[in-house]
């Protein structure tokens, strides 16, 4: 729900094609993970890890997936809250579903609706302990997507037809070097868009034929690409400039169309749904993870009902506290994107390559190491520096403004 808003940072040519860039950078780091742990017999991205870089390498790649995985569920959350209940974080409020329904009441606040979320969905579809439980769900968040994606089209094409829509800047403007550094803060939603990595080795392990990981990722790399390039496309095409780092919030205003209200709803109530049906899958990871680097010599997280409900909670509660106190979803992109996101997908199994503890690696293979540790290096790096930047300028003018 942020692709659009790169959009309106990178301009609609550079945007499409950075998001299939990335898709292509994705598989090749799955491909390597796959190849590195059949002849290394590790059955979990940690186990290479251990392969590769002992108990240290193990470690951090836990680390990074429990930040990962908690900022991009944090981030569902926020997103949940702004359809249902609306958002003021642009500085504009924007109503939500739930309050264009009924009006303003204390059981559609955000706290209320989250936490009704929390207990009546997430927790349930969190209990299950086999990631393969969750193909039904998993099916249905995939169709809500496109769903998604076909409205949001449709409404587009109307509107273009009609002469209602201008054209979208096809490419960023920078004027000055300031604007230049601007443009790396599309790069962490961009990595995290594909970050999928560390679910590869549980699906592979469910597997009656482990041959078939290969197509499925390549299958499910190719359903996402399009899915994005679309919702990128006409999300920006749709609303332009004013687009929002949540498109979503953009639904709540007159789309100038027949039964706008009713699209509109119909839109942010199936990504709402399709945001907490994929949920589980992220949660999944998240829990085995976190045991892991807790209890790394305990038996089976499955086995310990105790141990399983403690850490289910105590994610549960955290992840839903923090929804509640950060404001946006670009907030959240930029810290997870550009730190543990990048490591997961691109920086570790580039690492792991380039040491080649079982000598299976190919000129190719360490010419993408290279190319995509340089990458990622350099321009999360300058994403950070521009967003503390802002940050920076930001909390100065409004101290010299209080000062005033």
């Amino acid at each position: 729900m942020s692709l659009p808003a790169t959009m309106n940072v990178l301009g609609l040519v550079p945007g499409i094609a950075m998001i299939v860039f990335f898709a292509f950078l994705t598989e090749a780091s799955i491909e390597m993970l796959i190849r590195f742990s059949r002849v290394g017999k590790s059955v979990s991205y940690g186990g290479i890890m251990g392969n590769s870089f002992g108990k240290a390498g193990r470690i951090l790649l836990q680390i990074s997936v429990v930040i990962n995985n908690v900022g991009v569920m944090i981030v569902y959350m926020i997103i949940i809250g702004d359809v249902l209940s609306g958002t003021s974080s642009s500085g504009v409020h924007h109503s939500g579903v739930l309050e264009g329904w009924f009006g303003e009441n204390w059981w559609n606040s955000r706290f209320f609706v989250l936490l009704a979320t929390t207990l009546v969905i997430f927790a349930p579809l969190a209990g299950f302990k086999r990631v393969d439980s969750l193909r039904y769900t998993s099916a249905l968040s995939v169709a809500l997507a496109i769903v998604f994606v076909v409205i949001t089209a449709g409404i587009a094409v109307v509107k273009l037809l009609d002469g209602d829509v201008l054209m979208p800047k096809l490419f960023p403007s920078v004027p000055n070097l300031t604007s230049v550094w601007k443009l790396f803060t599309a790069v962490p939603v961009l990595v995290t868009a594909f970050i999928c990595h560390y679910n590869v080795h549980s699906i592979d392990n469910e597997l009656e034929d482990s041959s078939q990981i290969k197509p499925i990722v390549r299958t499910s790399l190719a359903l996402c690409t399009t899915v994005y390039a679309a919702t990128s496309f006409f999300g920006f095409l749709l609303f332009g400039e004013s687009t929002l780092h949540d498109v979503l919030a953009n639904f709540d205003a007159d789309l100038g169309i027949p039964y706008s209200s009713v699209l509109s709803d119909v839109v942010r109530v199936s990504y709402a749904t399709h945001l907490m049906l994929v949920f589980p899958i992220i949660f999944h990871a998240l829990r085995l993870n976190l045991d892991g680097l807790i209890f790394p010599t305990a038996q089976p997280l499955y086995t310990d009902n105790w141990r399983f409900t403690a850490i289910s909670v105590a994610l549960l509660s955290l992840i839903f506290l923090a929804a509640n106190f950060i404001p946006s979803i670009w907030d959240a992109f930029q810290f997870t994107g550009a730190t543990a996101a990048v490591c997961i997908g691109y920086i570790f199994p580039s690492a792991m390559t380039l040491r080649d503890p079982h000598g299976i690696g190919t000129s190719r293979d360490k010419f993408l190491s290279v190319l995509m540790i340089g990458l990622a290096v350099l321009s999360n790096g300058v994403a950070i520096y521009s967003d503390a930047s802002s940050l920076f300028i930001k909390n100065t003018a409004q101290v010299f403004q209080y000062i005033s």
